[in-house]
Order: structure tokens, then C-alpha cells, then sequence
């Protein structure tokens, strides 16, 4: 049956529109992201059953489009922030009558895998709920994650994985509150990391600072789910676990600028900063001076 389904790069190819970014070879955990320019003519396009999930945010001027599903059509016009989700299994008709509007919307595909455990530890039993369509749905959280993510896909991924991790789950976790058959909220946990584990991680961040980090690399340390790790962590420490990586980097190469004669380009490497323009953007919002100014 999986064979039947139609994968993100597929999805990607039924459409006569422009791609502009991608990251596809990025290696993103569980998520494919996409940025096209959709095509001014009219179009009809009957898609087959989704591998993943599709979420597709609107992105441009005000644009006319007709969906089928449940063997009814819905008709619409898509603003800005608008948002469209299709899941997994889910066939799909889309159908626009030409209008000479140019609009580059974002595409955004999850894994059923990666939903399935963010749900789990989340305390949700995965074999009890559903995803469910939405259609032309105004929701500005769900855009402003779209927002940041898109920018992480045009900066070519300077702010490495656990930043897309963070934004990843995030996304998640709003799918499951607001796009589901699940009949209550997530549960918040109860629980916290001990003094122990917190540190076994600092320590593990400050030995590998240099690295790039994922949320799932730093929840193993202490042998628990990343989504649980993640909101657990910000408890006790009062910022998210990439928040805290960028503080520390930033203090690293603070020490190394005063104290060594390295250039700039190589402190910022050095500290796990994927250029020397990404230590400044991040010291300078950190500490209010740019790295030449402290030097």
C-alpha cells in the first residue's frame, strides 16, 4: 500500500510551478520544506493518496482556489497567513480558474513517523486520533513557525539542526491541538530534569559546541524523548535547549576574541556558528557589540 502513496519530491512535481528553495539536501529530520512560485495560468491537479503530511501556507497577493474532499467542493480565496493541510492518506483535487496572480507559497511536509512520536511523548496514544483537513484557515501561529522556518530554508540552514528541531516540534505539537480528532489538549507533564542530568548535558553541549547539535542528540544523553527533553529543559533552565547552545557559543567566542589572535571567520567555526556573518547577527543581538567591537 506504502508503494502507492505519493512521496513530498512527487507531490512537488504534480504542480507547473517554479521551485525556489528547497531542502531536500539539507537532511532535515522528518520534515521536507519547500518554496515555489505557483503558476499564473489555470490549473487542475487530482493528487493520489500523501506518504506525508502537507501543509501548505499561503504566501502573496489574494488567490482564488477550489479543494474537493469528502466528495464536496470548497471554494475560496487565499490571504496571507491562510494555511491548507492534507493528511497523510489523504487523496487531494485542487482547481484554479486563471487569474494572472502570482503567489509563492510554502510547502511543508511531515513525517506520519515524526507525528507519531511527538504524540507519544506527549502522553497521546498515536492509534487514537487523526489528523484532520483544513481549508483556507486564517492561523497566525501556525504562519509565523511557516515565517521562521522559511527563513532558516533561505539562509541555507545557518541555524543548524536543533533550531529546526525546536520550530519542527513546535509545529508538531500545534498540529495535534488544533488539527486533530483529539477531544482534549496535550497533557502537560509532570516531572523535571534532576541537578544531575542537567548537567550531564551542559557538560555534553560544552564538549561538543562546535558541533551541530540536534534535540534528539541531547534528549539521549539522558535517556529520554526529545519533545519531552525540550520542554523539561526550558523548565528548569528558563530557555529552550537552542537558545541556551547560541548563549554559550556566543560566551565562547567572546573569551576567544579577548584571548587569542584567531580570526573572527575561525572563532566562529571554532564555536559551532555556521559563519562569521551568523557569530555577528547572534553577538551582536546577545550582547549589543558586534565581535570587531569587542576585540
Amino acid at each position: 500500500m506504502t508503494s502507492n502513496l505519493l512521496s513530498s519530491l512527487e507531490l512537488s512535481q504534480q504542480f507547473n510551478k517554479t521551485l525556489m528553495f528547497s531542502s531536500q539536501q539539507m537532511n532535515w529530520s522528518g520534515v521536507f520544506v519547500e518554496q515555489c512560485q505557483s503558476p499564473v495560468s489555470a490549473f487542475e491537479v487530482e493528487l493520489s493518496a500523501l506518504s506525508d503530511h502537507w501543509l501548505n501556507l499561503h504566501i502573496g497577493n489574494p488567490a482564488p482556489l477550489i479543494q474537493q474532499r469528502d466528495d464536496r467542493l470548497h471554494e475560496s480565496i487565499l490571504h496571507e497567513g491562510d494555511s491548507l493541510f492534507v493528511p497523510a492518506g489523504q487523496p487531494s483535487y485542487w482547481c484554479r480558474d486563471e487569474s494572472g496572480v502570482i503567489c509563492t507559497p510554502l510547502h511543508i511536509c511531515l513525517k506520519p513517523e515524526l507525528v507519531q512520536h511527538v504524540a507519544e511523548a506527549s502522553d497521546i496514544d498515536s492509534t487514537r486520533f487523526e489528523l484532520v483537513h483544513g481549508f483556507g484557515q486564517q492561523d497566525m501561529q501556525l504562519h509565523q513557525i511557516g515565517m521562521l522556518m522559511l527563513a532558516e530554508l533561505r539562509s541555507g540552514g545557518m541555524m543548524g539542526q536543533l533550531y529546526v528541531e525546536s520550530l519542527t516540534q513546535a509545529l508538531v505539537i500545534h498540529l495535534l491541538r488544533h488539527y486533530s480528532t483529539l477531544a482534549r489538549s496535550i497533557p502537560l507533564r509532570i516531572g523535571s530534569l534532576t541537578h544531575v542530568q542537567v548537567q550531564q548535558v551542559i557538560d555534553y553541549i560544552h564538549a561538543h559546541l562546535n558541533q551541530d547539535l540536534s534535540l534528539a542528540e541531547l534528549a539521549s544523553v539522558v535517556n529520554i524523548s526529545p519533545t519531552y527533553f525540550a520542554s523539561l529543559f526550558k523548565k528548569v533552565m528558563g530557555i529552550s535547549p537552542h537558545q541556551y547552545v547560541i548563549q554559550q557559543r556566543v560566551e565562547q567566542a567572546k573569551v576567544m576574541l579577548m584571548k587569542t589572535d584567531l580570526a573572527i571567520a575561525d572563532i566562529a567555526l571554532q564555536v559551532g556558528f555556521s559563519s562569521q556573518s551568523h557569530l555577528t547577527q547572534q553577538f551582536k543581538r546577545l550582547t549589543g557589540m558586534t565581535p570587531k567591537q569587542v576585540r
